[in-house]
């Protein structure tokens, strides 16, 4: 049987502002407001790919010698944007973004678990695994 849902990561209002580039902004069922920018959405792809991807680089960070002073510079990329979105459901959102990846689904569990301010950090990261 399915865990239910928790109730605080229960959105009631979602507003995806794809032509303005302003993000996402999503209003809980318990009164938090949470905004999301699209770059950081990105960065935050719960895809499979992008999971991999997040592993190899924390991989890669751990292996690296601890006198390491000069990481690489890092190239160059315009901040992604939203091109399109796409309510999945009752669970989540997808976005297509100006890079092409458009295969991520972000759960409203997600999205509340990812939400950047600290009082949400200090909720649901803490307690993630």
């Amino acid at each position: 049987m399915p865990t239910p849902l928790d109730p605080r990561k229960k959105p009631t209002d979602i507003k995806i502002h794809v032509k303005s580039g302003a993000g996402v902004d999503i209003t809980w069922a318990d009164g938090h407001v949470s905004h999301y920018d699209f770059a950081y959405l990105r960065d935050e792809c719960p895809c499979a790919t992008c999971n991999d991807e997040r592993g190899k680089k924390e991989a890669f960070a751990a292996a690296a010698p601890a006198g390491a002073a000069f990481p690489a510079l890092p190239m160059f990329k315009p901040k992604p944007r939203a091109q399109a979105a796409t309510v999945v459901g009752n669970y989540a959102v997808q976005i297509t973004f100006s890079d092409g990846h458009a295969t991520g689904i972000y759960s409203y569990d997600h999205l509340r678990s990812i939400c950047p301010c600290a009082e949400c950090a200090a909720a649901f990261r803490s307690t993630a695994s």
